[in-house]
């Protein structure tokens, strides 16, 4: 066993080391807590995040698409729906974040950039589905609809960019599958630049659906009217007398009807307030929003409760037929019962 003085030697040694390297030692841990944020975290290395942001867009797919003039219109007149249908599946190759660039013509024969729709969601069709299997949805706070009055012909600009578009009228270019066009990053800088001069269609401001639906569910027209008095939504005249006049009459029956087919019950979770409460709380869902376009009918409706209803409004989850499942933002929730038939719009 060392003797005490043995000890001491080695201990003053051990300090002599310490102090000959810690400036070493010391100036590496200042670099080291000097790129730490109060909070704790890592600082981003000068540069990363600049080098991160060009992988991300070297990486990034954009897509173009030619939507039919007649379809585009509709979608406007019935309510902006931001999303779009395709049969081929390039469609689903996008992210969440990727943008897809539409162009239509107008009635006056003029090809012109009609939007962008950045991916908030993707679900699946019914095979059957008479516009194709694959649906993309747009985010509703970063996707934009383009004022198509007094746009100029894109016609010149979609032919400049990588994609094959030979035929004397561009859209005959995009037929079918091709219908949707992979882009190059650079093509999407390209239509950035040119959207950056273009005015928004006011008519694609949507209604707050769970305003409607409470307002509808009262069956009083007069409520519908003022909603949309105050929201100044951009539907079509025929589709106003349809929210006013048909759906505030026919839909407190399909809410009655729904709630005997399934008792009561919420067909996602199964909560059963008529055990609990001897009340029927739960409510209606258009699968198809009414404020987007869908029809206020059996086959577009499902029996939720209160807080599955919100969670969807305030998440906007669309509905993914290929499981009949809510698409959340970090899950999916699968309907549990069926006693009606739903159809895709």
């Amino acid at each position: 066993m060392p003797d005490c003085h043995h000890l001491r030697s080695r201990r003053r040694k051990r300090m002599r080391l310490r102090t000959k390297f810690m400036p070493m030692f010391g100036s590496r841990l200042s670099a080291a807590s000097s790129r730490r944020q109060p909070d704790g975290r890592r600082r981003p290395i000068e540069g990363c995040s600049d080098v991160r942001s060009h992988r991300q867009q070297l990486t990034r797919m954009p897509l173009l698409y030619h939507w039919v003039g007649r379809n585009y219109r509709r979608d406007l007149d019935w309510g902006a729906g931001y999303h779009l249908n395709q049969s081929n599946p390039l469609l689903h190759q996008l992210d969440r974040g990727d943008s897809l660039w539409a162009f239509t013509r107008t009635p006056a024969g003029i090809y012109v950039l009609a939007a962008e729709l950045v991916v908030r969601a993707k679900t699946r069709n019914p095979r059957e589905y008479r516009y194709g299997e694959y649906r993309l949805w747009g985010d509703l706070k970063q996707s934009r609809y383009f004022r198509t009055e007094g746009q100029p012909d894109i016609s010149v600009l979609i032919r400049r960019l990588s994609v094959k578009a030979n035929s004397p009228v561009i859209g005959r270019s995009f037929q079918g599958h091709a219908a949707v066009r992979q882009l190059t990053p650079a093509d999407h800088q390209v239509l950035v630049e040119y959207a950056r001069h273009l005015h928004l269609e006011p008519r694609a401001r949507l209604l707050p659906e769970e305003a409607l639906e409470a307002r509808i569910l009262l069956g009083n027209p007069d409520a519908v009217r003022g909603l949309i008095r105050d929201e100044h939504p951009g539907i079509a005249a025929e589709r106003r007398r349809y929210l006013l006049e048909q759906v505030p009459r026919r839909n407190p029956h399909h809410v009655e009807e729904l709630r005997k087919l399934y008792e009561g019950i919420c067909q996602l979770c199964g909560w059963n307030p008529k055990s609990l409460y001897r009340r029927d709380l739960c409510e209606a869902h258009h699968v198809h929003w009414l404020s987007r376009g869908g029809d206020d009918a059996l086959h577009n409706l499902v029996l939720i409760c209160p807080n599955h209803h919100r969670a969807i409004h305030r998440t906007d989850a669309p509905f993914d037929w290929t499981d009949a499942s809510f698409v959340f933002p970090r899950k999916r929730e699968r309907v549990q019962v069926f006693r009606h038939e739903l159809r895709a719009q």
